[in-house]
């Protein structure tokens, strides 16, 4: 494996320095508390939304054969795999660092980044895939990490408080369309491509056994996390509604 890839050690820089520009001066005056969280949504909005525009003109170069698993990786899919990977690495030392007993999140940048290593340096075969997965994860980055942003200052900033109300819906409904209805979808796809052999020869099926854990896994996570933010949402409103009658 060739992890000290060009690509990959010049991306990991990037992200290294947007999140220390990150927290050394854009959030230096917020509180300690938020300032990681902060610069680590930076650094998500500086992955998401370039790695979008990427996968979708990589899946108009495969005329989107997104589920045409025995297509050979290309050069630029694997540097779009490298960018990711490098975004992750350096979110994976923020939680390490700051947060290194949230369990849940470290093991899922673990298992997104033997996903992505295995597939750039070890099989190069699923690029395309993994891909239209990466287009259905990070659509939805700039509205979730603007929401997060704005949730980290609403007890501070009116506006922001004003804000963070107004958008969470909206995001919730965003978030639950993709992530409820359409991953899950292009992920069942994705299990009958490997189921009917299209990975022969390609990729071993252990390997794409333990790709599909990790990515179910992925999408379970994302529906109890989107769950939870609803039944906050309808226990805060219903809060309100009884103040007002009281």
């Amino acid at each position: 494996m060739e992890i000290l890839e060009p690509n990959l050690v010049g991306f990991t820089l990037v992200f290294s320095i947007i999140y220390l520009f990150g927290y050394l001066i854009i959030f230096k005056d917020w509180k300690e508390k938020v300032r990681p969280d902060a610069s680590s949504c930076i650094m998500s909005l500086a992955h998401g939304t370039p790695a979008v525009i990427l996968s979708i003109y990589s899946m108009l170069q495969t005329s989107f054969q997104n589920l045409d698993i025995s297509i050979q990786n290309s050069p630029f899919q694997e540097m779009i795999l490298e960018y990711s990977i490098a975004y992750f690495l350096v979110d994976l030392l923020h939680y390490l660092v700051f947060y290194p007993s949230d369990v849940l999140f470290i093991a899922h940048h673990l298992a997104t980044l033997y996903v992505f290593l295995t597939c750039r340096f070890v099989v190069h075969h699923g690029g395309a895939t993994l891909l239209g997965l990466l287009f259905l994860a990070e659509i939805t980055s700039p509205c979730q990490n603007t929401w997060s942003l704005a949730r980290y200052r609403k007890n501070k900033v009116p506006m922001a408080a004003k804000f963070y109300e107004k958008l969470s819906p909206l995001f919730y409904m965003f978030y639950s369309l993709v992530r409820g209805v359409l991953g899950p979808l292009f992920v069942y796809k994705m299990g009958l491509a490997f189921a009917s052999g299209k990975a022969d020869g390609v990729i071993s099926r252990p390997m794409w056994i333990s790709w599909m854990v990790v990515i179910v896994s992925a999408i379970f996570v994302s529906i109890l996390w989107i769950s939870n933010l609803w039944i906050d949402f309808f226990r805060e409103r219903l809060r309100k509604e009884l103040k007002k009658c009281n």
